[in-house]
């Protein structure tokens, strides 16, 4: 099996099949021996991966150069090699198996079941999982209301970061009278770090399919709409290639399993603007229309796309569809905490030595999550905090490394659980700075349409711009703060009144970083360039000019054999002279 994930197929995994698949034709083995490109197996910090059955070996950082290594000594001989297996970083253990990797032991994969496992551009490796078997019980065996009442007692909510009832939106879509209804899935995928969706859909896309197929069962839809953005071509290759299987092979179009219950599915794509994952900023784009939001209500389930009754999921919600119809509410409901039933996918990424996609019962903590699974901070440093929720989300502390995550845990803490974006950050990272990317990130994406969001988030990004450069005042830090209650008190939809959050939770969290920066001028983290100073340590110099020469403002002077002095009215802070000099002599502070 080796992974045909994004993040792999960037780094060759397709060239490596190929590669497999000649060698072992070479080597007569064609026959005996399949390659199969699977979707993400989650370990994306070592990719590509190669995983061989049935001993279950995991191979990462695989490249195409150790193919014949590995055709010839494990295929053949039967013997492992070593070097490409896993080594924990923490205890340095080398791990044969992928069951006994700390990334995988506290795991319980319900979306993520079936990635890794099959080929997405097979069906029949997708029905030989129990694909499209809930769809068939469905039909078979319960009434619309049925099915309903299981999702509602499963307490399955949103996994796109509303965190709604996703058996009560249902219910409520199915309870409106229209002579035309529609089923929605959100592919729209934005958050900075978040590749929960699209490797769901790279690695299983037929169950989204039967999933959004029960969902116009229940509601009464017999069109399915996928609104997935450009930027995700395989994601949306696999999906026209599952969509097009399902057709052939009858479980999709009329009639399904003999019900008489007609069912389509398309694709409507998105050009990468945030706000179109509100629901109805969506609706409108898949309409023509500007991605704009408008009040609520009416809700989509009442007045959606064309103004009809419109049920609108995330790929992660529709993802655990099927295993509850086929395992039942009770075996959904007894994974999780009491008000957050189920698992969570979340994206690893930033300053985590095991970055990648996991997938964890609800209640687990996050230093389960960075620590064990996450296999703690890169580089032996200390931990800082961590951002979940996207620019939606606040900052995390260590005081809060130990909370359960839930959707209610994570709100009372200052952040939110959102679609499941986890960004770690450690002691190198300005608090400040963070807070100011994500903002000049909402700003960008910003539709404009409502003032609270258009020109108080500009407002806000100046202030910190202005902090970060060191003219900041203390009277900035109350600004800050009753500017960001404002804007999320009086904007429109979600990202208006969400997007406060990361200068809220790191006033909250850092006031301190805040106060070194406004006060002192000083950035603690050193990130700041325009609070930077560069200077030459005299006793450390020996003249060699190799600092002068790289300079490319000539901030610096001295002649060969003398030491050396920056000027820094002069001094653009761009690091080139302590990456050039190999006496230690460049310090920054």
């Amino acid at each position: 099996m080796v992974c045909g994930g994004t993040g792999c197929k960037s780094s060759n995994s397709d060239v490596l099949a190929s590669t497999l698949r000649k060698t072992l034709k070479e080597n007569g083995l064609a026959e005996e021996v399949q390659v199969v490109m699977t979707g993400c197996f989650g370990f994306c910090e070592k990719g590509p991966v190669v995983k061989i059955f049935p001993d279950n070996t995991f191979y990462v950082s695989v490249t195409p150069d150790d193919v014949a290594e590995i055709v010839e000594e494990h295929i053949i001989k039967g013997r492992k090699i070593r070097r490409l297996l896993y080594t924990d970083p923490v205890t340095g253990q080398t791990v044969d198996d992928s069951k006994g990797m700390n990334f995988y032991k506290k795991q319980v994969r319900i979306a993520l079941r079936n990635c890794g496992f099959i080929n997405p551009e097979s069906i029949d490796e997708a029905i030989a999982r129990d694909g499209y078997a809930a769809l068939a019980k469905v039909l078979t065996e319960y009434s619309p209301a049925q099915v309903i009442e299981i999702i509602k007692k499963s307490g399955l909510r949103g996994r796109g970061g509303g965190g709604f009832s996703t058996g009560l939106k249902w219910e409520i879509t199915a309870k409106s009278v229209s002579d035309q209804k529609y089923v929605v899935c959100n592919a729209d995928e934005g958050d900075p770090g978040a590749f929960m969706d699209r490797s769901i859909l790279e690695g299983d896309p037929h169950t989204v399919i039967e999933a959004m197929a029960i969902n116009g069962y229940c509601t009464g839809a017999d069109k399915g709409l996928v609104y997935i953005r450009a930027e995700y071509p395989l994601a949306i290759e696999r999906l026209k290639i599952a969509i097009k299987q399902a057709r052939e092979s009858g479980l999709l179009g009329t009639d399904l399993f003999g019900s008489g219950f007609n069912f389509d599915i398309e694709l409507r794509y998105g050009a990468g603007a945030f706000v179109c994952g509100e629901e109805t900023a969506l609706i409108h784009s898949m309409e023509g229309e500007r991605g704009e939001p408008t009040f609520k209500p009416p809700f989509p389930s009442e007045s959606g796309f064309l103004g009809k009754p419109t049920n609108v999921n995330n790929v992660e919600t529709y993802a655990s569809i099927s295993p509850i119809i086929l395992k039942g509410a009770e075996w959904f409901s007894s994974i999780g905490t009491e008000k957050s039933k189920g698992t969570k996918v979340f994206a690893l990424a930033g300053k985590v030595n095991n970055v990648g996609l996991v997938e964890v019962p609800m209640g687990t903590t996050l230093r389960e999550v960075i620590f064990e699974i996450g296999g703690g901070i890169r580089g032996g440093k200390k931990f800082k905090a961590v951002q979940t929720g996207g620019p939606s989300g606040g900052c995390l502390t260590e005081k809060h490394l130990d909370i359960p995550i839930d959707y209610d845990n994570l709100i009372a803490s200052g952040s939110m659980m959102g679609s499941g974006g986890m960004i770690i950050v450690d002691e190198d990272d300005c608090m400040v700075s963070m807070a100011k990317y994500y903002l000049d990130f909402t700003v960008e994406e910003s539709c404009g349409k409502c003032s609270p969001c258009r020109i108080g988030n500009k407002r806000l990004y100046e202030i910190l711009d202005t902090i970060t450069k060191g003219k900041g005042t203390p009277e900035d830090l109350d600004r800050l703060r009753n500017l960001s209650e404002v804007i999320k008190d009086t904007s429109l939809c979600g990202l208006g009144q969400t997007s406060p959050n990361p200068v809220l939770s790191t006033l909250d969290n850092f006031i301190e970083e805040y106060e070194a920066h406004v006060i002192a001028h000083k950035c603690p983290a050193g990130q700041c360039r325009d609070l930077m100073t560069y200077w030459i340590e005299a006793a450390n110099c020996v003249g060699c000019t190799a600092c002068a020469r790289i300079c490319p403002v000539s901030a610096i002077s001295g002649e060969r054999k003398e030491v050396h002095v920056i000027d820094s009215a002069k001094c653009i802070k761009c690091g080139a002279c302590l990456e050039k000099c190999k006496f230690n002599s460049v310090f920054v502070s």
